[in-house]
């Protein structure tokens, strides 16, 4: 992986956070107050306001990697907008200047899974198997709960970050 591939991983993460931003405003749009930040698929599943804080974890924890810092999860409980478009916006800014070196890439990288399991991945495996990966069903799991709570989205706005390559033909 080069430091061309990690600048892709940087702008599918800012890409799709700009898509979480997106679905949040159009959800704000549909709803008379806060109330949906609470919604969920089922009652074991963890809520919308749940779901922005897991899909921003994912890089923030890669810029914090990328600076040799420990992974450090955002608060779960996001109750309000500002809260919500906050930890959108701080994750974001984070991914601006994030740099890495290859060595980082092959650095055996321990991911604590709570109930004292835990995994060691490379660098590499660490973006590709459990960042990504986790990023995707977190952000597929807030579009779902909002579709499911009646939002007017579709896949043109899950998928936004393809609109500027759009042709007529």
């Amino acid at each position: 992986m080069s430091s061309q591939a990690i600048a892709s991983i940087q702008t599918l993460f800012q890409s799709r956070l700009a898509t979480l931003e997106h679905l949040l405003k159009t959800a704000q749009a549909h709803f008379s107050d806060e109330s949906f930040l609470q919604k969920r698929i089922v009652a074991d599943m963890l809520p919308f306001g749940t779901q922005i804080a897991f899909t921003c974890n994912q890089p923030r924890n890669f810029a914090l990697w990328s600076e040799g810092k420990p992974a450090d999860n955002l608060d779960p409980e996001v109750t309000s907008l500002a809260h919500a478009y906050e930890h959108i916006a701080n994750t974001q800014s984070m991914l601006i200047d994030i740099s890495v070196a290859d060595e980082k890439l092959a650095e055996i990288t321990r991911i604590d899974l709570g109930d004292n399991l835990y995994l060691e991945l490379s660098g590499g495996d660490y973006i590709h198997e459990f960042l990504i990966p986790n990023f995707y069903f977190h952000l597929v799991t807030a579009y779902d709960i909002l579709r499911m709570a009646g939002v007017p989205i579709g896949k043109r706005d899950y998928m936004m970050h393809l609109v500027p390559f759009v042709k007529q033909g």
